[in-house]
């Protein structure tokens, strides 16, 4: 049930944008935001690639990304598509054959960067086989590689300059009698990929995929996905987005979800609120919330988790989850189920009864939400 209606401050207004698909995952309209990745696998690899294809969709992936640079990448996504559990986009750059062989593949969309796919005759290729093989297209606009024209016009990369790139691409899809398409204007810089992204939004009902580009390590580039898509998801623009780290792309799958999380747009798995600890914590809170993580990862269901060190704000915070345990005295500490204090725990034990009643709320909620269907 929303608490929206309660809580008027938590409310998103989403944009509205038109739906297209990407294989069987709905893009835009009133679907719910997909998150994507992409492999840094050599394609060629076909073990390789499928295993982590495989990885990011067991976090939650809903759409994997897999470069397509040379005809031996073409030839293995054939393959990959084959074993894979989710749609998979194709990465096109420099050589329009390269999407036409990805459709012929089964690519569930293609990604062309208007920067570097050549002129419109190239493009009317691409989609003319997107179009035999029920392909989408993403139109994929990257600061780092504008059009010359436009660097020449605007003097540097701009959001004007990127919005008009992809203006400019969408009317060639257009005019091709082409709409199965979704867009993206990113950035490494979050001043530049948010003006953009607003001003997109603005200028076309086309379904927008959210991403800073090249974002950096997994910490600062969590933390600089974090205020850029965030700001915009708040704003309710986006319809699917990829976190952008030079990291594992299952730790991008993670970040995704827990930006979506956070304003309330997605849930999956377990949301654990922890507290930093102090010298009044009952328990190693830190160790504890690293242990539980882990524990937990197998849990696709949504549920709140509260885990706080001490009597301060740890039963405040338990009224507002599903379970939760707060420190107390004596090597113990309280178990909170459904918001009400329950029963007393060892702290030794602790870790083990926490995933016991979480693996247990779960299956109490899973059986409820088949009930209702």
């Amino acid at each position: 049930m929303s608490i929206n209606h309660i809580r008027p401050w938590r409310h998103i207004e989403r944009r509205k944008s038109r739906q297209i698909h990407v294989g069987n995952v709905p893009i835009g309209g009133d679907a719910p935001i997909a998150v994507q990745t992409m492999t840094n696998t050599l394609t060629t690899d076909v073990a390789a690639t499928v295993a982590q294809v495989q990885a990011a969709a067991e976090a939650g992936a809903d759409i994997v990304r897999v470069s397509v640079p040379d005809e031996a990448s073409s030839k293995a996504l054939k393959e990959i598509v084959r074993e894979s559990p989710v749609p998979i986009v194709a990465d096109i750059h420099f050589h329009y054959k390269r999407g036409i062989e990805a459709a012929e593949a089964g690519a569930a969309c293609l990604r062309i960067n208007p920067g570097n796919i050549g002129d419109e005759k190239r493009v009317a290729e691409v989609i003319r086989a997107a179009k035999d093989h029920n392909c989408s297209i993403r139109i994929g606009v990257n600061a780092g590689s504008l059009e010359k024209h436009l660097l020449d016009k605007y003097g540097e990369p701009c959001p004007e300059a990127m919005v008009e790139s992809g203006l400019d691409h969408i009317r060639i899809l257009q005019d091709h009698d082409f709409h199965e398409f979704k867009i993206s204007v990113k950035a490494s810089d979050v001043f530049m990929s948010a003006a953009a992204y607003q001003q997109l939004a603005e200028a076309t009902d086309a379904p927008i995929h959210l991403g800073i580009t090249e974002a950096g390590g997994f910490v600062s580039g969590t933390i600089k996905s974090a205020i850029g898509l965030g700001q915009l998801l708040w704003m309710g623009i986006g319809d699917t987005l990829r976190v952008s780290l030079s990291a594992d792309p299952v730790e991008e799958v993670k970040v995704g979800f827990e930006i979506l999380k956070s304003l309330g747009l997605r849930h999956r798995g377990v949301n654990i609120i922890s507290c930093p600890s102090c010298a009044r914590q009952g328990f190693d809170v830190i160790k504890t919330v690293e242990r539980l993580e882990k524990r937990l990862e197998h849990i696709k269901t949504p549920m709140s988790l509260s885990i706080i060190g001490c009597v301060v704000n740890g039963p405040g915070e338990a009224l507002m989850t599903d379970v939760g345990f707060t420190g107390g005295g004596a090597g113990s500490g309280m178990v909170y189920l459904a918001g009400k204090a329950s029963h007393k725990m060892t702290n030794d034990q602790m870790v083990d009864h926490i995933v016991e009643e979480v693996e247990k709320k779960a299956a109490q909620l899973d059986s409820e939400a088949a009930a209702a269907e």
